[in-house]
């Protein structure tokens, strides 16, 4: 029998772990328990899609949020280890590039316990960025590297990974959009009309003032002489524009569910975001979009043309904004 303690604690690895899982049950001679170190603690942002994915409540529950990044990797490095020593599995499973990630994989590693890394091998070159380090260590601390493409598994491979550790498994966040966009739902707050879809969430923008303020002047400039803007609003990023009194003049709703994500991907003329995942969803739907940061871990969308790096620069927003939505007339 072979045991799987999965560790998620964001949105995403939500999304991932629900396509995973899934396939697992299929396998008979596969137990596979599931702990959320509660990284995304707002109902919104986290136990909304345990429900609509399907999962069931997690196995181990920690409720770890908040503090600095080294203050919230070591709590749960402690917590985590406790609950492999309890569970005794025979493999950890960790998704994506958060702190979770990072935490659970140590954990295990520091436990002699074998470690799969799914989306493995993806490097912005930026180590500024918490995820790239905790991408890096991870995949250093992996028996098991699952990569979603093929230059995730050339970087793996420049950087001297054995071969026989690396797999080219494709995305399950294309399985997981695929799977589930049968399900979309049209959100409550939504009013009606054509519109630009944005997110914006990301430490890198959020805790600058300077980058804040400029990406939301920006929207609200496409906003009022581009084209709708519909903002499903972080809580976080929320908090910071109250807070600095700036004034977001977007049409602005509540933080949505997976389902109701991917309606508005499937539904809007073009993405804003600093995510890292939804950057692919656009894609996967079709639609172009501009990311709002100087570097991605998706290069092969800027390649094809479909995404355009923008920063947080007013001028560069608007400009890239303007490209995309003329190359689709």
């Amino acid at each position: 029998m072979l045991r799987i303690l999965t560790v998620v604690g964001a949105r995403p690895q939500f999304v991932k772990a629900g396509v995973v899982s899934r396939a697992l049950l299929e396998h008979s001679n596969v137990q596979e328990r599931l702990l959320h170190t509660g990284q995304h603690f707002d109902a919104a942002m986290s136990s909304i899609f345990f429900d609509q994915l399907g999962m069931p409540k997690p196995d181990v529950q920690l409720n770890i949020n908040g503090g600095s990044h080294g203050e919230m990797t070591g709590k749960m490095l402690i917590e985590i280890e406790a609950a492999i020593v309890d569970q005794s599995p025979n493999l950890v499973l960790v998704y994506g590039d958060t702190n979770s990630t990072l935490a659970g994989a140590l954990a295990a590693a520091k436990l002699n316990i074998r470690v799969a890394h799914v989306e493995a091998g993806l490097r912005s070159y930026n180590r500024t960025m918490p995820e790239e380090i905790n991408r890096i260590i991870t995949d250093q601390l992996s028996d098991f590297l699952f990569c979603p493409t093929q230059l995730a598994v050339s970087n793996l491979e420049k950087e001297g990974y054995a071969p026989a550790t690396i797999d080219l498994v494709g995305d399950v966040m294309l399985d997981a959009v695929n799977f589930f966009k049968r399900q979309a739902q049209k959100p409550k707050s939504y009013a009606g009309g054509s519109f630009l879809l944005a997110t914006l969430h990301r430490a890198e923008n959020t805790n600058s003032l300077d980058k804040l303020r400029s990406i939301v002047d920006a929207l609200n400039f496409i906003h009022h002489n581009v084209g709708k803007v519909l903002m499903p609003l972080h809580p976080r990023t929320s908090k910071l524009l109250l807070e600095n009194k700036i004034d977001l003049q977007v049409n602005v709703i509540d933080p949505v569910g997976y389902f109701e994500s991917l309606w508005l991907l499937d539904n809007c003329q073009l993405l804003l975001t600093d995510s890292g995942g939804m950057q692919k969803e656009a894609y996967f739907f079709g639609k172009p979009c501009v990311t709002m940061r100087e570097e991605t871990e998706w290069s092969e969308l800027i390649d094809l043309g479909v995404n355009q790096l923008a920063g947080s620069n007013f001028e560069r927003i608007v400009s890239c904004v303007n490209d995309l939505l003329d190359s689709r007339v």
